[in-house]
């Protein structure tokens, strides 16, 4: 299915917002719960499945739920169309402090490959499906690598990075990241976990036990600050909070 051509404007700071510009019977799908607000001629419907395939029968949509299930998202799908005349508007929020980034799914391929929570909005046609990662070591010890999405198509998705987004052009190159840093990447990259170092640097060195590597050409998508670190800085018990009581109790022993 070809997708339906959406114009959008990104706005916002620390948490952003994408909002995107619908014509009359142009649909956009997104993450249910994602939606900031919507203008009047808007309609929207949740249902089981992206819409790519319209012809897809109740056991395929059944399957595309659970695979959906299967990689921690909601079952439902929610549609936005204009019913309207003239031009509407639709926004969506950010989940958490980062980026949004917008994806010309065409001009990258007709895929990428991305987290599974990274998934904000897309025009309709765009299909969302599971990825596996077939290398054992990226399930057992990469956290969010082994359970990925693809996204397919040939018009505009919309991703989530958390903190800052730093993008990558590999040519036949090789980098190696924290494992919650990645969020998506160009299918044709290799995606695998490797040891962090020797034994001494990864019981001390900080970094955790294993790296993402990411190795060909193509393009990466990076996040400074993934949703578990960010919760993990804030959360009573950080080491961040450590610190601050550290340097509390330094302070009183300069001043008594």
């Amino acid at each position: 299915m070809k997708s339906h051509e959406v114009d959008y404007k990104i706005g916002g700071h620390d948490i952003q917002y994408v909002e995107i510009e619908l014509d009359p019977n142009e649909t956009v799908i997104a993450e249910a719960g994602a939606m900031l607000y919507m203008k009047e001629g808007i309609d929207f419907q949740t249902k089981m499945g992206d819409g790519s395939e319209p012809d897809k029968g109740l056991f395929g949509k059944l399957l595309s739920a659970a695979s959906r299930k299967i990689a921690g998202e909601s079952i439902f799908i929610t549609h936005f169309t204009h019913r309207g005349a003239g031009k509407s508007h639709v926004a969506f929020a950010a989940p958490y402090p980062g980026t949004i980034v917008p994806l010309e799914l065409q001009k990258l391929g007709g895929s990428v490959i991305v987290q599974r929570d990274a998934f904000l909005c897309a025009a309709l046609g765009t299909k969302i499906s599971m990825h596996f990662n077939r290398k054992l070591g990226a399930g057992f010890f990469g956290g969010e690598g082994f359970i990925l999405q693809k996204l397919q198509g040939d018009g505009r998705a919309f991703i989530h990075a958390g903190g800052t987004l730093i993008r990558h052009e590999l040519n036949n190159e090789t980098i190696r990241v924290d494992t919650g840093c990645v969020v998506g990447f160009q299918e044709g990259i290799d995606f695998s976990i490797t040891q962090a170092g020797n034994l001494k640097s990864m019981v001390f060195g900080g970094e955790g036990l294993f790296l993402a590597t990411l190795s060909g050409t193509g393009t990466v998508w990076l996040q400074s600050m993934p949703i578990n670190k960010l919760i993990d800085q804030v959360s009573p018990g950080s080491s961040n909070r450590n610190k601050e009581g550290d340097a509390g109790i330094l302070r009183n022993l300069l001043e008594s």
